[in-house]
């Protein structure tokens, strides 16, 4: 099973390291991962025509980098584009990095120029085991420029199993990213891959071959995660293994290879740019939900098909057949795993195989659909996840909340541009808002950064001079986010939203058709006992496709604890969505609070291109801002493996 051989001891939670100088990160430093980010002219999804594609190590999906709990990561990022900014954005790990390193470009930190290179600094801690996903955060280029983020339990994991799979799925458009952002209207996805593997709309999978290691994606260590020293050590594994293999594939269907009798962790990720995805497995009943986001693990939760939005993450544990089973369904060894996309204007449908025998060709597509799927997406799971460990969740109640902040969603025209755009509390913030990050203003500019707290409780939420939403360390915010018919476009058309926080995770307290009803929906949660898990990506649901325009069609709500002080952004996670202004820039804290590194040690970060960017003859130096001591390390003379408490 997947417990470790050793009993691992929580250390608590990280604090900064004592003030020093900068460390100047040269030829004798060795990051624990390195990602570099090119554009190539790359065949996808059974398509001869190349499509001009930001890729990570050479390939769609990136490789699948595991964390170590409780450990700081150097992860070195390099921009090989001759003619985009770059970022990463850690998705999931809320306030897990050094300030300047959350990879939001003009709110966290500057992009990374072309030809250069940028050390993330971040640090996980014993309890952030599960499931998470890196991406590039500027433009569109999170289409293709992503890959899976594991960080490993600490010990063994609560529930057994013996090793794991990533279903990593994405979106596949035949427009370039820049060809989208231009775009007028509404572009649907050509196809849905599966770990860097599908069929586009019109074209035909064959027979795929014998072997290879293409359904191997993500799969887990073959010895314990902890580290026998307490300090920072380099990964496992070299980044290169976990990568998409390109094995002659041709076009045929993605697949998943399992052995018999086996049990699985299965963490599906949402790495999808617009699509909303519902999918059932052939033959093998209902899926088991252990945990969604990272973070927390739930009470265990049965369902007959698994539905994701971009951003969002699930962990299943999957019971492969016994070889007598396999005998008994007539040898069969292969299976499809259907999947459709919903909630947009066409329906993509698609398949995945999962293969019990890597010497059995991978077949072609069933000419009918297994499933009928559901088409109704509204509602799935809602006040249904529990926390494993009561004992350790937080989450307020009502009469802890300190502030509500209602959020209106429309898509209108924008009376400054001229242009079709999203607007949320009416804001529609995009990168050309400022002229430096606002986390670099504040270092530079001190208080007078801050947005006017006053001035925001009296306009939405957000302080009209610096286009930003401030919230007070200590704070129990309830963030309620409301659908309503479009103003242009379509006048009274409603779409879903997969909404993200940065700023930490949330616990979410439901949705539901219409306007929010603060007090139904607190009796509700009176009536069920419900306590939330916590989240970071969760659907604003349409309820409807059509509604009155400016009317509101429904809501989503959730609470948070503001504890870490910095700046942090909330978004739609439908990238086109997001790059067109449905997008907060959130300021916690006073100036103060925020200024982490001396400012001295900050100068580096405070310029485009500045002495933390690194390249081919300059050696970057860097505030290490973390204490570098692993906080998962063994406990001499255990045999057996606990989670940590």
């Amino acid at each position: 099973m997947r417990a470790s051989i050793i009993t691992c001891l929580s250390l608590g939670g990280w604090i900064p390291a004592i003030a020093q100088a900068a460390t100047v990160h040269d030829d004798s430093f060795s990051p624990d991962h390195i990602l570099r980010i090119t554009l190539l002219n790359v065949s996808t999804a059974c398509e001869s025509q190349s499509r001009q594609t930001v890729v990570v190590n050479g390939t769609v999906p990136g490789p699948a980098l595991h964390l170590l709990p409780g450990a700081v990561s150097w992860i070195r990022v390099y921009n090989d584009m001759s003619d985009q900014n770059l970022t990463m954005h850690w998705h999931g790990l809320a306030q897990r990095m050094a300030p300047f390193a959350d990879g939001t470009p003009l709110a966290s930190q500057w992009p990374i120029p072309p030809g250069h290179f940028f050390d993330y600094e971040v640090a996980t801690t014993v309890n952030d085991s599960g499931t998470y996903f890196y991406h590039s955060h500027v433009g569109l280029q999170a289409i293709s420029c992503s890959g899976a983020l594991i960080v490993d339990d600490c010990g063994s994991s609560p529930y057994d199993y013996d090793d794991e799979r990533v279903l990593n799925f994405q979106d596949f458009f035949h427009e370039t990213d820049s060809q989208l952002l231009a775009a007028t209207g509404a572009t649907e996805t050509d196809a849905i891959l599966l770990n860097g593997q599908g069929v586009a709309v019109g074209q035909k999978a064959s027979v795929g071959p014998k072997g290879g290691n293409r359904g191997l994606y993500g799969a887990g260590y073959s010895s314990p995660p902890c580290q026998t020293s307490t300090t920072r050590s380099l990964h496992l594994r070299d980044d290169d293994d976990d990568g998409i293999t390109q094995d002659n594939a041709g076009c045929s269907l993605p697949v998943i290879d399992v052995d018999p009798g086996k049990t699985y962790r299965f963490r599906f990720i949402g790495a999808t740019g617009l699509s909303i995805i519902t999918m059932a497995l052939e033959g093998h009943g209902n899926f088991t939900i252990v945990q969604v986001d990272g973070s927390e693990y739930n009470v265990p939760v049965s369902t007959d098909h698994i539905q994701i939005a971009a951003g969002q993450r699930f962990d299943i544990l999957f019971q492969s057949k016994t070889a007598d089973e396999l005998a008994a369904d007539g040898n069969k060894s292969t299976y499809f795993l259907q999947f459709e996309t919903r909630d947009r204007p066409t329906t993509y449908q698609g398949y995945g195989v999962v293969r019990y025998d890597p010497n059995v060709e991978v077949p072609e597509p069933p000419t009918t659909p297994i499933f009928n799927l559901p088409t109704d997406i509204a509602g799935w799971l809602e006040y249904t996840l529990t926390p494993l460990y009561p004992a350790k969740n937080n989450a307020p109640t009502t009469a802890e909340v300190t502030r509500r902040i209602i959020i209106n969603c429309v898509l209108m025209n924008d009376t400054r541009t001229g242009s079709v755009g999203w607007e949320l509390a009416g804001l529609g913030w995009t990168e050309a808002a400022y002229q430096v990050p606002m986390l670099v203003n504040i270092y530079q500019n001190g208080q007078s950064a801050i947005p006017d707290y006053a001035a925001a409780q009296n306009n939405n939420g957000w302080d009209p001079k610096t286009l930003s939403f401030p919230a007070k360390v200590g704070e129990v915010l309830e963030i309620v986010l409301q659908n309503t018919g479009a103003t242009a476009g379509k006048p009274g058309s409603v779409l879903s939203h997969p909404f993200h926080a940065h700023s930490s995770h949330y616990y979410d307290i439901g949705s539901g058709a219409g306007t929010y009803d603060a007090d139904a929906n607190n009796a509700k949660l009176e009536n069920l006992g419900y306590v939330p898990v916590t989240r970071d990506t969760t659907l604003l649901y349409s309820f409807t496709n059509t509604t009155t325009a400016g009317k509101v069609a429904s809501w989503r709500a959730w609470r948070l604890r503001v504890t870490g002080p910095g700046v942090w952004m909330i978004h739609c996670h439908i990238l086109a969505h997001m790059a067109t202004g449905m997008q907060m820039v959130w300021v916690v804290g006073n100036a103060s609070e925020i200024q982490k590194i001396p400012f001295e040690e900050s100068k580096g970060y405070l310029d485009y291109g500045g002495s933390v960017y690194g390249n081919l003859s300059y050696h970057p130096s860097y505030y290490e801002y973390f204490n570098g001591t692993n906080q998962c390390v063994p406990i001499q003379g255990n045999t057996t493996g606990t989670i940590s408490s």
